[in-house]
């Protein structure tokens, strides 16, 4: 293994970005990245309202699956890595409470990334290791220009494809099997 250049990047160093850029610790490095496009945007907002309206409440609400918290953008610590998902969720009986905090060290039990131009190399090679090594048990990768949702579970610490969705299909995608989900939807023509 190559011995490390430079010292780790800090959360001093991360502060620093300018607000109009992402940043993230990966691997002690610090990545940063423009605010999405229109695209990339629009797929995670919509994604975020469908799941939502379905499973952001108490567990068997009035008409809805609930018991999940999802949230937009969370910054995540995870051991010495800060990763900010476009969207993540936990169980409600792991996070009974949101706390009123500015970052969240307890891993998510669902992480979403949106591929974007630029992205996908990191979120594949840095990001997925960090969530399978804190035991995130879902996935999804969505490609907002292919228009495609690749669904993953975590087992024996491996990302195993349990899905892969195009177009306007209409899904059962875990671990929000309960509903059916319109892709359709989440899609710029």
């Amino acid at each position: 293994m190559k011995a490390r250049e430079r010292a780790p990047a800090t959360y001093e160093d991360l502060l620093k970005v300018p607000d109009h850029m992402i940043a993230e610790i990966l691997d002690g490095d610090l990545e940063v990245s423009p605010r999405p496009g229109a695209r990339h945007t629009r797929n995670a907002s919509v994604m975020h309202g469908d799941l939502c309206a379905r499973f952001d409440g108490p567990p068997d609400g009035p008409g809805t699956p609930g018991g999940w918290w999802i949230l937009f953008e969370p910054e995540l610590h995870l051991g010495a890595d800060v990763v900010v998902p476009d969207l993540a969720a936990w169980r409600r009986e792991r996070m009974p409470e949101i706390p009123d905090v500015a970052f969240f060290t307890l891993a998510p039990d669902w992480v979403c990334e949106v591929l974007s131009r630029g992205k996908e190399r990191a979120v594949r090679v840095r990001k997925m290791p960090i969530y399978a090594r804190e035991g995130v048990g879902h996935a999804w990768l969505a490609d907002p220009v292919a228009k495609v949702l690749e669904v993953m579970r975590l087992e024996a610490g491996r990302w195993v494809v349990v899905g892969a969705f195009a177009g306007d299909e209409r899904v059962r995608a875990e671990p929000f099997d309960a509903v059916e989900l319109d892709l359709g939807r989440w899609w710029l023509p």
